[in-house]
């Protein structure tokens, strides 16, 4: 996963090195999604949304995989403001992840923002992988992050805004 470009949600990544075969993935973020065990407190005000990360396994070995929720980051709006990401998402402990084998988590997160940046940086084997992010919309459909022709000819898309804003950083 060496590159330091972010991801639309949706979108798989590999990791290189010494956990080749790992892919990870940030997908099916959906607003208006609150954890079953109801609202928390400290989230008044804000609207809940959930996404989920999937793990696959397509090495030859088995990973132990570890993804907490303080191995995740959520920011919401163009200032990157901080999110609540609540106590009870569903996360992965210690997961011995086979080969051809998949493992997914759920977490809820409250915010003010449509707009969301996911950090994630879980453990494999015990050292923590490389940060990647996704970025994405809560209110945005993952087929429309695709770069399909109508989505590249539409001038609002989320596909185009982040290949805009990749270009951009990639002058400077």
């Amino acid at each position: 996963m060496g590159t330091h470009q972010p991801n639309v949600i949706g979108d798989w990544r590999e990791y290189e090195d010494d956990h080749k075969g790992i892919r990870v993935r940030v997908h099916s973020l959906k607003k208006g999604d609150i954890p079953p065990e109801g609202r928390d407190s400290d989230a008044k005000g804000l609207t809940y949304f959930s996404f989920r990360v999937t793990v696959e396994n397509r090495a030859e070995e088995w990973f132990e995989i570890k993804l907490e929720r303080r191995h995740i980051d959520v920011r919401a709006g163009r200032d990157g403001d901080s999110v609540y990401l609540d106590y009870n998402s569903r996360e992965i402990e210690g997961f011995k992840l086979y080969p051809l084998r998949r493992a997914s988590a759920t977490f809820y997160a409250a915010a003010p923002a449509r707009r969301l940046d996911i950090q994630i940086r879980m453990r494999i084997d015990d050292e923590p992988s490389d940060p990647q992010v996704w970025v994405g919309g809560a209110d945005v459909p993952e087929a429309a992050t695709r770069a399909s022709k109508k989505a590249t000819r539409a001038k609002d898309s989320l596909a185009n805004e982040v290949s805009k804003y990749l270009q951009e950083q990639g002058d400077a």
